[in-house]
């Protein structure tokens, strides 16, 4: 018997018990939204709204593109297996 490995799933049990995370994944599905864009989608603060984009940014399921000095979009990231899986199961089942 090998051993378990120690892999890291915090984002994906994140987001599938938070109902707040599944609709900004699911507003930014095939779109990039600023941080007040996003938290105005879907009815929560501009601080939650971040708290929420931090930790899908540090776990690579979303990115963020900077234009200028103070305005940053989110989006999808494309090239995470993650990101992909949780896509189609948002799209797969209606969240509102």
């Amino acid at each position: 018997m090998t051993p378990a490995t120690n892999t890291n799933h915090k984002a994906i049990e994140e987001v599938l018990c938070s109902k707040t995370t599944l609709k900004i994944l699911k507003v930014l599905i095939g779109s990039q939204l600023t941080p007040s864009q996003i938290a105005k989608a879907v009815g929560v603060s501009y601080a939650n709204a971040v708290g929420h984009l931090q930790t899908l940014e540090a776990e690579g399921i979303l990115v963020s593109v900077k234009f200028g000095v103070l305005i940053r979009f989110y989006k999808s990231n494309e090239v995470s297996p993650i990101a992909t899986a949780v896509q189609r199961l948002i799209e797969s089942f209606k969240i509102d």
